[in-house]
């Protein structure tokens, strides 16, 4: 088994399990310092600044695509933000301290470019294939052939 897919059972663990339960301890740790009252009212006003930047954001992400798209350049970078802005949005739903401030991280023009590096990163390293691996190549038989162009 290859150490990809030794780890998404790690990763869907954390997510599912690990990170609700620190939220949980986390909100509870905020109320035991400022109040139950002042909690949810922190939350309240957390995810509406949340859902503020996100359609402020969301709309500068989807201008600069329609703008890159009739300037015939390839918007690369525009749909990356839209993604990140997307999750991050997505982030912000969920009740809790913790998803929040990394929503709004992704969310954030400031921060963004540090997200987007890790998911180019990430996507370049699941596009490449190395050639020199052994069972990396093409799988099952290779036809040989010419393209004949009409």
């Amino acid at each position: 088994m290859s150490t990809r897919r030794r780890a998404v059972p790690a990763v869907l663990f954390t997510v599912f399990v690990l990170l609700p339960l620190l939220e949980i301890y986390v909100i509870v740790q905020v109320g035991q310092v400022i109040g139950a009252w002042w909690t949810i009212l922190l939350l309240v006003a957390d995810s509406l600044f949340g859902a503020w930047l996100l359609k402020h954001e969301g709309g500068r992400a989807w201008r600069n695509l329609r703008d890159s798209l009739q300037d015939g350049r390839v918007p690369s970078t525009e749909i990356a933000d839209g993604g990140l802005i997307l999750v991050g949005g997505t982030l912000m739903l969920a009740p809790g301290f913790i998803t929040d401030v990394l929503g709004i991280l992704l969310i954030l023009p400031l921060t963004r470019p540090v997200f987007r590096g890790v998911l180019a990163g990430a996507v370049a390293r699941r596009l490449l294939v190395d050639v020199t691996r052994p069972g990396a190549g093409p799988q099952g038989p290779v036809v040989r052939g010419e393209v004949v162009d009409d």
